[in-house]
């Protein structure tokens, strides 16, 4: 009932043992309340977060580093709703949030997709009818073009910069309709998205060919949460569910030479794929020959049993939250 979003200090580094094993406290530095269930949050720049709520209302919060406090800087009252925003009970999940600075882009139950800016009062766009069914997640391709994903399996590109109200294209995954929650781009080649839905699968997607995806990977036994590539080592992606595992699949080239840096063996997994690519350079992400597929997939978390329902990652450390009420920081990714 009661909700809030906290800034933690997460102690420094220099307090790691010599197995690499922390030893400082993490301090919770401050917090606020929050009307409704945090749906999705992302950071704007150094002091500003954008939170999406259950109640379709988008903030952003500032986080005053000099006396450590956080305030609401500006709201978007049932930026996302059913019926008419004026109604009491009008308002539609924000499933997903992304930003740009200065820009902020988020989707919601309600099918609409809403473009703000930072310093603005009022939505710079909004789709209003952008989906029939929920949008779960979305992200930016390129600064004036977004990919969203919903709950029939389809992956939309809209262009900003289009008056349309129709996107540029759409994916889908076979006849399946199974639910997508997740997407991710790939940081440093644009055309290379993941994704991962209700029924745990990862699939990988080349938005510059076909309407399919281009390899769909055995991943979870429930639905998948989150997934995120590395944003500066994207060979090494992440992906967490509802089965509470997290799974780390890596495919950098040299996997065989090096020793598995994590004991706790996950499985391996059969790869398949739609499609042949002849291309020079190909993303190992888009390997079509399983035989010169080299992944390494280890679960990070192997005796978890409650859902893992959020991650993040960053240089050497990945951070998620679960069910059981805790976050977890990973400090030794590459150890």
């Amino acid at each position: 009932q009661d909700n809030r979003i906290s800034i933690w200090s997460s102690g420094d580094l220099g307090n790691a043992g010599l197995n690499g094993e922390y030893h400082g406290e993490p301090r919770l530095l401050c917090d606020i309340q929050h009307n409704g269930d945090v749906m999705d949050m992302q950071f704007l720049d150094q002091e500003r977060i954008v939170a999406a709520s259950s109640t379709g209302t988008v903030t952003i919060f500032r986080h005053h580093q000099n006396n450590q406090t956080l305030s609401a800087s500006h709201r978007w009252e049932k930026a996302h709703y059913h019926v008419d925003q004026d109604t009491s009970c009008g308002g539609a999940a924000c499933t997903g949030v992304v930003c740009n600075n200065p820009e902020i882009v988020t989707v919601g139950e309600d099918g609409r997709i809403n473009l703000f800016r930072a310093d603005q009062k009022d939505a710079v766009r909004t789709i209003d009818n952008a989906d029939s069914s929920t949008l779960h997640a979305v992200t930016f391709l390129r600064t004036t073009e977004i990919l969203t994903v919903n709950s029939i399996g389809q992956l939309k590109i809209w262009d900003l910069r289009q008056q349309r109200n129709e996107p540029s294209q759409i994916f889908s995954l076979a006849g399946d309709r199974v639910p997508l929650h997740c997407v991710d781009r790939h940081p440093n080649q644009q055309h290379i998205v993941a994704t991962g839905g209700q029924d745990g699968m990862l699939s990988i997607w080349d938005i510059r060919q076909g309407t399919m995806p281009v390899s769909l990977l055995n991943a979870h036994e429930a639905e998948m949460w989150e997934v995120h590539f590395h944003p500066s080592n994207p060979d090494h992606l992440f992906t967490c569910s509802e089965d509470g595992s997290l799974w780390h699949w890596d495919t950098s080239t040299n996997v065989s030479e090096k020793p598995s840096f994590l004991h706790q063996g996950g499985r391996s997994t059969a790869y398949l794929s739609h499609s042949t690519i002849n291309q020079s350079v190909v993303s190992a992400w888009l390997s079509n020959d399983p035989t010169k597929d080299r992944m390494e997939i280890t679960n990070l978390i192997p005796n978890q049993t409650l859902s893992v329902n959020s991650l993040d990652v960053l240089g050497p450390c990945l951070v998620y939250g679960t069910d059981a009420e805790a976050i977890y920081v990973n400090r030794q990714l590459f150890a």
